[in-house]
């Protein structure tokens, strides 16, 4: 590991005024990404600043159902508390499909959804990676491919996203709170990521030294009933194969609104807003649904690989779709 500075500053705009002035700093949070990086070389920064206790740990009351979680929530916290799991069961379903229990308990809300990617080849500094090393070369593309993009890849890029959170909130239409030097700002999450086109090495629309502060949800009668369903290869301590957010409110057999949103497929998470519309004053049968899932995934594009490639995430991405849809609808009715 690359010796580094360490700081520690006593409040956010400090942390943020020393990272945005040294391209070679970091923050630190929960640290759970971040140090397993450190230790395999995929960052080497010259300055980590921590942002441990600059920002809120609380999840308030917005009104109206709405809810604003701070930066600092641990994420088992937030998967417990008793507001999410009533208001937002898919936002506590996703957390806890996550990781293992220690880890929930250090990683941190502003911190899971800049998480990169688990590629193999990403965290192989011996390989070429465009993500890593800008202009290498992509080792993925005709590599192990089971993992990879299905949507929304480029030439450069088919790594995936792996966050369970930030599928859900995708789904949810929340709002990223934003402090930099120029002070504060806010995303919707479902721009806080983006498509890696030809500079997959950045992941998010944040600039150096934009730190997250909070997460707002607000406050859907439709999230109520809501559901997040991972495919992995393993019960637990494993990343999505697929994963499915869904939100859908049925009225005498019809689907009249549904939220979507797809984790393990894309570069970033992936609202579904094609199979949205596709569901919208459809009967709630499975031919529906499937029609819906087909639409979304129209676009979609296998990528071939030394290890049988990632075809089968199509048609799994289809039946989970299915599965849960059909669930949440039987719930509703």
């Amino acid at each position: 590991m690359k010796p580094f500075a360490y700081s520690a500053p006593d409040a956010a705009a400090d942390a943020v005024l020393a990272v945005a002035t040294d391209p070679s700093a970091v923050f630190l949070g929960g640290g759970t990404n971040l140090v397993d990086h450190l230790k395999l070389g995929v960052v080497e920064p010259g300055l980590v600043v921590d942002v441990t206790g600059l920002t809120s740990d609380a999840v308030e009351d917005l009104g109206a159902g709405a809810l604003r979680i701070g930066a600092a929530v641990p994420n088992s916290d937030l998967a417990a508390d008793p507001r999410v799991r009533e208001r937002f069961p898919v936002l506590s379903q996703a957390l806890l499909a996550g990781a293992t229990g220690q880890l929930r308990n250090m990683a941190t809300v502003g911190g899971n959804p800049l998480q990169r990617t688990r590629c193999v080849y990403f965290q192989d500094v011996t390989t070429p990676c465009h993500k890593r090393s800008p202009g290498s070369g992509c080792s993925a593309i005709g590599g192990a491919t089971r993992n990879h993009a299905v949507l929304g890849a480029s030439d450069r890029c088919i790594a995936t996203h792996p966050s369970d959170m930030a599928v859900a909130l995708a789904a949810l239409d929340a709002e990223v709170r934003v402090l930099g030097v120029d002070g504060e700002r806010t995303i919707p999450f479902v721009d806080l990521h983006r498509l890696p086109g030809g500079s997959p090495e950045r992941d998010t629309v944040l600039g150096h030294g934009e730190l997250i502060t909070a997460i707002d949800v607000p406050g859907l009668p439709i999230a109520r009933r809501s559901a997040y369903r991972k495919v992995r290869d393993r019960a637990s301590y494993a990343f999505a194969l697929v994963s499915v957010a869904a939100a859908v409110e049925v009225v005498d057999g019809v689907v009249r609104d549904a939220r979507i949103a797809f984790g393990g497929v894309a570069h970033k998470p992936w609202r579904a807003r094609r199979a949205e519309e596709a569901l919208r004053g459809a009967t709630a049968a499975d031919d529906s649904y499937r029609a819906a899932a087909d639409a979304e995934l129209a676009d979609a594009v296998a990528q071939d690989g030394i290890d049988g490639g990632n075809g089968f995430k199509i048609p799994l991405l289809r039946r989970t779709l299915v599965a849960t849809l059909r669930d949440l609808a039987r719930e509703d009715a």
